[in-house]
């Protein structure tokens, strides 16, 4: 690799990308071509290329979204197939997965083929071939029998913590790679953490490349600044965003295996519909910006589901942008009622809401337990499967996964202001006078 491409690829990929689609278009098509099928010593960044060396077995990607783990998987499979010999095998967590993303997306096989080498993808058997003969198999690791007998020189794995069935399906792979001197196995994901996720980190033979969104020169600002913004610093940005496996706090409350098993939509018959608020530490009594204000809607249907339906919160806020959040939030989900924590000064948090014209039936909530102990029954109705979440709540998920039993936090922020608040919202809904708190009407 020269200076002269290094400095050509990284001035090409400082332009903003209407400049540099610009500019390639205005190439000549052999020059475009060229530049465009260049990837070792072109295109590829630090972490896309394959390790140096014969003494490695497994190379795990494990990366952010828009990291580029995808061409990387599809180049170098592009590699191998250049021998009409070669068996290889591309895994997803389904078929589907399979054909939308490693075969036909836009960093698939087929969009990294060089001119004249386009791969030929028969659906029926589920082959790709190459005009030289190579081939590839498509196989979904929710049907981990399929891979039980084949032999292949090299597979790809995509996403292998979305993949339900996955030890099946990674045993019976690696038993199969047994196909010419060196087979190998490359694995693009981003990280959670499965129990096949850290079996492959322990695996003999293993080569990791991490990688961060960011670090992908070629992605639009606009988006990574949103991204960074939306979801820098939580949990789930750190999983999605920079790579990380995330696990679970020894003790908590709430597991992010049970919080991602109870997505769902928002139905259209819910009977009662509350939200919680629990106001900013001291600031309220002051007159003054504070902390974090919890603001949780939630909403029960008519078979007694409980739905979260959004997660309001503000922070640094006056008392009356925090309250005139909590109007807004009652009025965009049709509140029934909103239950706020007392415990601050009840009489000042029910003239802050009246002023924000918070007209609605409000309850004062004061609390006689810590708020550990108030989330646990909370928690029990999350392991009965009585509660849904519509969307991802990144902030307050992380806040809930930081509660340990006992009576202890250890998430984010120096108070979970988010999850007391769901927890004051579900205990109106679901729990009635359970929740560890005397209430009484405003």
């Amino acid at each position: 690799m020269t200076d002269e491409r290094i400095d050509v690829m990284a001035a090409l990929a400082a332009l903003p990308e209407a400049e540099r689609d610009a500019l390639l278009r205005s190439l000549p098509v052999a020059m475009r071509n060229e530049l465009g099928e260049r990837w070792e010593g072109g295109w590829a960044q630090p972490g896309q290329q394959a390790p140096s060396g014969e003494d490695w077995r497994i190379w795990l990607i494990r990366a952010g979204r828009g990291f580029g783990k995808t061409r990387a998987g599809a180049e170098w499979v592009t590699a191998i197939a250049g021998d009409p010999e070669a068996l290889i095998a591309l895994v997803g967590a389904t078929a589907a997965d399979v054909r939308r993303v490693m075969i036909e997306g836009p960093s698939g096989l087929r969009a990294v083929a060089k001119i004249g080498q386009t791969p030929r993808y028969t659906v029926s058997r589920g082959e790709i071939r190459w005009p030289n003969g190579a081939r590839a198999f498509v196989y979904s690791a929710d049907a981990p029998d399929q891979l039980r007998g084949p032999e292949h020189h090299a597979a790809w794995c995509d996403e292998l913590a979305k993949w339900r069935r996955g030890d099946a399906a990674w045993d019976n792979l690696m038993m199969g790679m047994r196909r010419g001197p060196h087979p190998r196995v490359l694995v693009t994901t981003t990280p959670r953490p499965t129990n096949l996720m850290k079996r492959v980190l322990r695996a003999k033979g293993l080569v990791e490349t991490r990688g961060r969104t960011r670090d992908n020169p070629f992605l639009p600002d606009a988006f990574v600044a949103h991204v960074e913004d939306a979801y820098g610093g939580t949990a789930l940005g750190r999983q999605e965003l920079e790579g990380e496996m995330v696990d679970d706090l020894v003790g908590a409350l709430w597991s992010r295996a049970m919080l991602e098993g109870c997505r769902g939509e928002a139905p259209a018959d819910l009977v009662r519909v509350v939200v919680g608020v629990d106001p900013p530490a001291g600031a309220v009594a002051e007159g003054k910006s504070g902390d974090a204000c919890g603001i949780v809607a939630v909403g029960l249907d008519g078979d007694g589901m409980a739905h979260v339906l959004a997660d309001a919160s503000v922070s640094a806020a006056s008392p009356e942008g925090w309250a005139r959040a909590v109007a807004g939030c009652a009025a965009q989900h049709r509140a029934d009622r909103v239950v706020a924590e007392a415990n601050q000064g009840g009489a000042m948090v029910r003239s802050v809401l009246l002023a924000a014209e918070v007209t609605l039936p409000v309850k004062l909530v004061r609390a006689s337990r810590g708020k550990v102990a108030r989330a646990e029954p909370v928690a029990t109705l999350y392991e009965r499967g009585r509660v849904r979440h519509c969307g991802r709540f990144a902030a307050l998920e992380d806040e809930m996964c930081g509660l340990i039993v006992g009576g202890g936090y250890q998430g984010p922020g120096r108070s979970p202001d988010r999850a007391d608040a769901l927890v004051w919202a579900l205990t109106e809904l679901c729990l009635g006078r359970r929740g560890g708190g005397a209430v009484r009407g405003l």
